[in-house]
């Protein structure tokens, strides 16, 4: 085991969120928006933790530990898991608000 596996999946984490940040400036203002931002990723998260714990607890999958900090927020979740609920809707916010300003407010699909 490398002395930093334990940290792969904060690494991964970060570096989307490193990625993304720039799109705050194109967009919408998603960091500038803390409610706006909470409304939109906390019914997310809770819905996938819970998805998530349910998984768990029926051992559909486990999460390695050699890859985690060692630091359970629920019974057999990690931190990490929990942060990948927050981080991976977060990145995909701030990808939609960039986009959304990038073609001046149009939303709509076009086939």
């Amino acid at each position: 085991m490398e002395p930093t596996d334990h940290l792969h999946y904060l690494l991964v984490l970060a570096a989307c969120l490193a990625v993304t940040l720039p799109l705050e400036f194109l967009g919408a203002g998603v960091y500038r928006r803390p409610r706006r931002l909470v409304r939109a990723v906390l019914p997310a998260a809770a819905l996938f933790a819970g998805w998530d714990l349910a998984a768990i607890a029926g051992g559909v999958w486990h999460i390695d530990p050699r890859y985690t900090l060692g630091v359970y927020v629920l019974p057999g979740m990690p931190l990490e898991e929990l942060l990948f609920f927050v981080v991976i809707p977060l990145c995909g916010l701030l990808t939609f608000e960039a986009v959304r300003a990038t073609l001046g407010g149009r939303t709509e699909v076009r086939a």
